[in-house]
């Protein structure tokens, strides 16, 4: 992932940080965890991964 990239973008359900998980960037705030397709965040609350 582009570091100017992970900087601009936010979680779309509560608008908290997002950090590099693997191939996932999980947000710091609800912790939803976005898929990473071919370097491009699926930035979709329907394709996230809830909290366990």
């Amino acid at each position: 992932m582009d570091p100017a990239l992970l900087e601009i973008i936010v979680c779309p359900a509560c608008r908290a940080e997002l950090s590099v998980v693997g191939e996932e960037l999980v947000c710091q705030g609800c912790g939803l965890a976005y898929p990473v397709r071919d370097d491009i965040p699926v930035l979709l609350v329907d394709e996230a991964r809830k909290p366990s």
